[in-house]
């Protein structure tokens, strides 16, 4: 029989994921004295530092502490899904989700999943968030997002996938470009053209990366971290951009129209996947969005 308590494996999550015993105090509304405790236990259950403590710097984990948060994390997911799902012998899906998806894809791919979703698991409370890819890295690895749908570019380690989709990169320009007469266009064709450059990983990387193995360099005139302001200088005519991404409709912000051309020869696709930590067991939940992404984008 086990000699620790799920409290006390909380407790312990709770400290690891806020970085002090006042801020789980607060995330879990109990004392200090009530985090501490926990914790103090679960070390000695476990007869090991879990954590290294020091006034004014909070807390940190010890090897053996990281080796725990991830089984500790599995642990209470289990739990839960237990608790939910028992009485009704797992025939209704319930708990909580938060999924996450990088800002580009967000308007073309979040929208969709949400709404299937939640029509096929209505008793799911289901939260989002949107943002840059680095940040969606760091909110799964602390444990704030489930899951998430990221282009599969310069993961981190500890993450698994499923791919969804291949994403074709195209040449955007403003409809009276020059250039928007052709039916496709090359990298060389655009190179001494000025570039309205998405400067935003890993939209950025994957750009430059284009013109590095073709041997060429972008003349890259304005640089901006917001996919609609890339697009509405495009229809201005101030410029080119490379995006992956592209909405049904074919026109900027203030209305501009906008030629959207293939790149030949064909440049390297993009992988679209949904990721969620290799460390800890994915809850019922979690792994029906999992499912129903891969389903969706069969």
């Amino acid at each position: 029989m086990a000699r620790y308590t799920l409290r006390q494996l909380e407790a312990f999550v709770a400290v690891a994921e806020n970085g002090s015993i006042a801020a789980a105090a607060d995330s879990l509304h109990v004392s200090q004295s009530a985090v501490s405790g926990a914790v103090n236990n679960l070390e000695r259950v476990f007869d090991a530092q879990l954590t290294i403590r020091r006034k004014a710097h909070g807390v940190t984990l010890t090897a053996a502490g990281k080796y725990v948060l991830n089984r500790a994390k599995s642990l209470l997911i289990e739990a839960t899904d237990l608790e939910l799902h028992a009485g009704g012998a797992g025939a209704d899906l319930r708990g909580s989700l938060t999924l996450g998806c990088y800002l580009t894809l967000a308007p073309t791919v979040l929208a969709r999943l949400i709404d299937h979703y939640e029509r096929r698991y209505p008793l799911v409370e289901l939260d989002f968030f949107d943002g840059p890819q680095t940040e969606i890295h760091r909110r799964l690895g602390a444990g704030r997002l489930d899951v998430a749908i990221a282009y599969d570019l310069s993961l981190p380690a500890g993450l698994n996938r499923q791919k969804l989709y291949d994403a074709e990169p195209s040449i955007v320009l403003s409809a009276d470009h020059p250039l928007a007469a052709r039916a496709e266009l090359s990298l060389a064709d655009v190179a001494a053209e000025p570039m309205i450059l998405l400067d935003m990983d890993p939209s950025r990387e994957n750009t430059t990366g284009m013109f590095d193995a073709a041997g060429l360099r972008p003349n890259i005139r304005f640089r901006t971290t917001d996919y609609e302001v890339t697009r509405s200088l495009v229809g201005r005519g101030m410029g080119y951009a490379i995006l992956v991404q592209q909405p049904a409709g074919g026109q900027s912000y203030e209305g501009r129209s906008l030629a959207v051309r293939p790149i030949r020869p064909a440049v390297r696709t993009v992988p679209v996947s949904i990721v969620w930590p290799a460390t800890v067991r994915p809850s019922q939940s979690v792994a029906a969005m999992v499912d129903l992404a891969a389903e969706l984008y069969a």
